[in-house]
């Protein structure tokens, strides 16, 4: 029988086991600030590098110490809820895995929304999974299970898809800067730049100054953010990859099979036709529709 990673459920919304649904019900209730920062990605699309980049932009290009946690500094929305959020300082920096219509918004907040292609987010979310043995029971899940639950959308925090087209149709709000996760890896200092200018004050003047850039990018690398990952999760299975695992583009090839391929191609195809994401990762789209 195929094996299905275990959640919690709100109103049919799943989450990982022992996520709080009452974090999940105040966080809903959030009211955004005007100079809050939110990193808004569908899980496991560069979510934890981004918010490091901006943590890092904010404190003149100081990592998190190894003593320091992520969750703490920069708190997940929907897992802590709306009071932990509030007694953060301004700015408050807030991650969020919610789609559009659910995250909480200001109009001069800010809101940068990184999003990753399919086909390695499916790899990346699969060892994600059964990794966290305490959220999931899914160690011994394959990929192949883990696949039909990623594209039919029954995995924490909802449909791949419709988290694309929600954000997706937003691209041209002022308060939103859009960048992919291949972007990060094509070109991090622009990247970095890109987001320092957008978000202005403190996070502008530290890439204006060649010294603090310098050091934004040597420790949001991924050489640097593979140490001390107890920063960046909680505990995972002694046999399972780290939760900075690869970061690469194109991990996706040695997992799907040429029937899973076809299917995510058109999967993507048909939640973006006629806008503006259809020639999204259209190089990666054309190898998996070859294979």
């Amino acid at each position: 029988m195929p094996k299905t990673p275990r959640h919690a459920s709100h109103d049919g919304f799943l989450l990982p086991l022992g996520f709080p649904v009452e974090g999940f019900v105040s966080g809903l209730s959030y009211e955004a600030q005007a100079s809050d920062v939110f990193v808004s990605t569908y899980p496991k699309c560069g979510t934890t590098w981004m918010q490091h980049i901006v943590w890092l932009l904010a404190d003149g290009g100081r990592p998190l110490r190894a003593d320091q946690r992520m969750t703490e500094a920069f708190p997940h929305l929907e897992e802590v809820g709306r009071e932990l959020v509030e007694r953060r300082p301004e700015p408050r920096l807030i991650k969020t895995h919610l789609g559009f219509s659910l995250t909480p918004h200001h109009p001069r907040a800010r809101y940068i929304w990184v999003a990753r292609n399919p086909f390695d987010c499916a790899v990346s979310f699969f060892h994600h999974t059964r990794g966290f043995v305490q959220h999931y029971d899914f160690a011994d899940g394959t990929f192949d299970d883990f696949f039909e639950c990623f594209i039919d959308g029954r995995v924490d925090f909802g449909s791949y898809f419709d988290h694309l087209a929600s954000w997706g149709a937003r691209r041209d709000a002022p308060n939103l800067l859009f960048t992919t996760f291949e972007a990060m890896r094509a070109d991090p200092r622009g990247v970095v730049v890109e987001v320092g200018r957008f978000l202005g004050g403190a996070f502008e003047a530290s890439v204006d100054d060649p010294a603090v850039l310098e050091r934004v990018l040597a420790h949001s690398s991924f050489a640097s953010m593979r140490e001390d990952q107890q920063r960046w999760s909680s505990a995972r299975a002694a046999d399972a990859p780290p939760f900075v695992r690869k970061g690469e583009v194109g991990d996706w090839e040695s997992c799907f099979s040429s029937e899973q391929a076809h299917r995510m191609v058109a999967k993507l195809e048909a939640c973006t036709a006629g806008t503006w994401m259809a020639d999204l990762w259209s190089d990666t789209v054309e190898r998996a529709r070859s294979r």
